[in-house]
């Protein structure tokens, strides 16, 4: 009958057995809900080194730390221990950082020309896929300087030179590089490469020029065709009126030839040598405006406001602008004149006027109502001569 009380002895025991692995038994020891982070900051154990090292969080870490940079150690130590540093960022693809602990290996200025030539390789490596092609190739070159048969630098110089798009360059580092190895695959394949774009490039600057001497040699053309028809020109560059013939003007019309108007229009001849040029017409009433992109100069304005008046512009409420009504100047800048042109006139007629000077290889006329209260009062205490 004394069984059970020995029984409830026993199980006291070993509760109280228990209990003493339960309370802790050392300092330091892991937590249970948080074991996996306190595992990462053990430095044998860690996954990532971090970007700064706290002495308070990290005192194992940043005693390596100062073990490892130690000043006292060689310069050659130091930069060797920056190489694997950079080495190691740049496995995890880390490149920025990669290429400060490569810098950092350089500073220390080590008398070890192969190590010098690794680190500056290693920085242009990590450089080129950070997309600095630039500064990767300068570093590949001093990498060649110190150890002109390094491979791997010329490598990277190569592939460089294509990514600048200097194709006869990368030829000439990959040709360096197959004198050293023959049969070095990177170098055949890239050669390869290299020479066919820069054959294209040459192909390309070919015809670029021959179609700019295309381009200039038309537009010589035009230019003499003016200067035959005695139509002077002011170019926009040049700031004021000249006659086409001088050579300075010639020179800024040539260029202006080549380039369209505004409106997406340029001056151009026909077979049989004829000019049309892009005419602008001027609505002063309405502050509106109308564009034609080729004016035959053996047109007549007549032929040409007919077409354009035969149904009434939106902006015209009094239905007012019909060919029978309408009279056409030109301005004289200098005099602030104006000259009427008969509507029955040529363009090629007015534009040989001698009042009349060509705007930016673009000529420009009023059209006004002629019986109209604005065109009285736009008339009114000015000039106006008649075109004959």
């Amino acid at each position: 009958m004394e069984l059970p009380e020995v029984a409830a002895v026993s199980h006291d025991a070993m509760d109280s057995f228990v209990e003493k692995f339960r309370s802790p038994s050392y300092r330091g020891r892991f937590h249970e809900d948080r074991w996996e982070e306190e595992f990462e900051k053990i430095p044998l154990f860690m996954k990532k080194t971090p970007s700064e090292i706290d002495p308070t969080e990290s005192p194992d870490l940043a005693c390596l730390q100062s073990m490892i940079f130690d000043e006292e150690r060689s310069p050659e130590e130091q930069a060797k221990t920056y190489k694997d540093e950079g080495n190691d960022y740049f496995k995890e693809k880390d490149y920025k950082k990669a290429v400060i602990s490569y810098t950092e290996g350089l500073k220390k200025k080590c008398a070890d020309l192969d190590l010098n030539a690794v680190l500056y390789t290693n920085r242009a490596t990590a450089q080129y896929y950070l997309g600095n092609f630039r500064s990767a190739l300068n570093d590949a070159t001093a990498a060649r300087k110190l150890k002109p048969c390094h491979l791997k630098a010329i490598i990277r110089g190569a592939l460089c030179h294509l990514e600048l798009k200097n194709f006869a360059e990368a030829v000439n580092w990959c040709d360096k590089g197959l004198q050293i190895d023959a049969k070095e695959k990177k170098l055949l394949e890239m050669r390869v490469k290299a020479d066919k774009l820069k054959r294209t490039e040459q192909r390309d600057i070919r015809k670029a020029k021959l179609k700019e001497q295309k381009e200039r040699n038309k537009n010589k053309a035009l230019l003499q065709a003016i200067m035959a028809r005695n139509i002077r020109l002011v170019s926009e560059a040049a700031g004021e009126e000249e006659d086409s013939a001088s050579e300075g003007l010639g020179e800024l019309l040539l260029d202006g030839l080549s380039s369209e108007n505004p409106y997406g229009a340029r001056l151009s001849a026909d077979d049989q040598g004829r000019l049309s040029w892009p005419v602008l017409f001027l609505y002063p009433e309405y502050a509106q405006s109308d564009f034609i992109a080729t004016f035959h100069e053996d047109s007549r304005f007549l032929d040409h406001l007919k077409v354009m008046f035969v149904e009434t512009p939106s902006w015209d409420l009094e239905r007012k602008y019909c060919t029978d009504n309408l009279e056409v100047y030109f301005e004289d800048e200098d005099s602030a004149e104006l000259y009427q042109v008969p509507l029955e006139s040529t363009l090629l007629h007015v534009l040989q006027h001698p009042r009349y000077f060509v705007r930016a290889l673009t000529p420009a006329f009023l059209v006004c109502v002629g019986s109209s209260p604005f065109c009285r009062y736009y008339l009114q205490g000015r000039k106006v001569h008649q075109v004959k």
